[in-house]
């Protein structure tokens, strides 16, 4: 069975259109977290490689919420393990990014190798109000990736700061959809691979959706659609770090078709693993 159409309301003509920002609290539906996580807790059940860690409990408003963590561990490689972060649906009008790490999961599961040599850390809900609701922001109307590593008091980003600092990724990577965008996108921080993994994810993406070629994408200066900048506050390892990690932003064209959208980012997901894992070996060998 398809992953998509194991989601009700998600991918199919019974999806309910995004509210308006302004609409009455009440008036909006509510979409199933539980729903939308149940790819990952069946792999997570049934899976010898992914354990669905303590999810971090958080009070938001007067409700309390989990922000899910999964942890795959790859067959142990060459040498330690790599730890890479990857996080999904920071904007809760964006479930292309939870919808494509089951899918991820999955096609790791059927073939192990890609993720030899990895820690794959997976937050595939980062902004639990916001997807229940189908807003861009959270529940308190914050758009978090504008909050993190600037004292904010909001608790979803303090506890994926919290992630980034306590396990010291070498890698990570945050997957949003764009609906001004008609093509693949991304952002490139921290480390110098970055550029080197990211131009091939984008290549390989391609296979499924165009790529926007545009001198100016979302504001900023863009070559091959890769962008070098980013907004303040957007989702990074700590700031400073004299070895940062590689940081990577995927983005889909949200109008595009949600399918395509999930097996571009899989693909890209899949692309950056194995590159990784070549120029770290030419590393070694240098």
């Amino acid at each position: 069975m398809s992953l998509l159409t194991t989601l009700p309301g998600i991918g199919s003509s019974t999806v309910s259109p995004v509210p308006s920002p302004d609409a009455p609290a009440q008036a909006r539906p509510v979409r199933s977290i539980t729903k939308v996580l149940e790819p990952l807790e069946r792999l997570a059940r049934d899976s010898r490689r992914l354990v669905g860690t303590s999810h971090a409990q958080v009070r938001i408003g007067d409700q309390d919420y989990s922000i899910p963590r999964y942890l795959y561990v790859g067959r142990q490689g060459g040498g330690d393990l790599q730890r890479i972060g990857i996080f999904a649906t920071l904007h809760g009008d964006e479930p292309e990014g939870v919808l494509a790490l089951g899918k991820f999961l999955q096609t790791l599961e059927e073939r192990p190798e890609i993720a030899e040599g990895y820690a794959l850390f997976i937050y595939p809900m980062c902004n639990p109000t916001g997807y229940e609701d189908g807003t861009r922001h959270c529940r308190a109307g914050v758009d978090l990736n504008r909050e993190f590593w600037k004292q904010t008091t909001h608790p979803e980003v303090r506890f994926l700061e919290s992630e980034i600092w306590m396990q010291a990724f070498h890698g990570i990577v945050t997957l949003h959809s764009d609906d001004t965008s008609q093509g693949l996108y991304g952002f490139v921080k921290g480390s110098v691979l970055s550029e080197y993994l990211l131009q091939p994810a984008l290549l390989e993406a391609g296979r499924y959706l165009p790529r926007n070629h545009g001198a100016v994408i979302d504001g900023f200066n863009a070559r091959s659609g890769i962008i070098h900048s980013g907004y303040p506050g957007m989702l990074q390892s700590i700031p400073g770090m004299a070895r940062p990690p590689f940081e990577i932003t995927l983005e889909t064209p949200q109008k595009a078709p949600l399918h395509r959208q999930v097996d571009a980012l899989v693909a890209a997901l899949q692309t950056v693993l194995v590159e990784n894992r070549y120029l770290q070996a030419i590393a070694q060998n240098i």
